[in-house]
């Protein structure tokens, strides 16, 4: 049996075509992102979300030794006295209570969203 070049191109076209036509809209649905899931009001999200403050926390504390000099000496302070101290160095700071507040802001994102 003798094939010819223009018969098997068009063999090989085809079966070509056939794979793209059902291997297509398969391949271009995996291409597309995912929506994004809604937000959830669940423990387990609430306890991500803290986890995610709690490190980023550390991370600015460890980058910003004053900053986790001050805290650390409000170890063994009285609770009264250590919010008169907390308040009295974020006014005198107002960037280190704008980097804490971002770091928390997830957080309050949580509780406005679920309750």
């Amino acid at each position: 049996m003798v094939f010819r070049k223009p018969f098997a191109r068009r063999v090989l076209f085809a079966a070509v075509a056939s794979g793209t036509a059902l291997l297509g809209p398969g391949l271009a649905a995996q291409a597309q992102p995912a929506p994004p899931a809604p937000p959830t009001c669940s423990a387990a999200d609430l306890a991500g979300i803290m986890s995610g403050i709690t490190a980023a926390t550390s991370v600015y504390l460890f980058t910003n030794p004053p900053v986790n000099d001050f805290f650390t000496s409000l170890k063994d302070v009285p609770a009264e006295e250590k919010r008169a101290a907390l308040q009295a160095y974020v006014d005198a700071n107002p960037q280190v209570k704008a980097d804490l507040q971002g770091i928390r802001q997830p957080a309050v994102d949580f509780r406005n969203r679920c309750g």
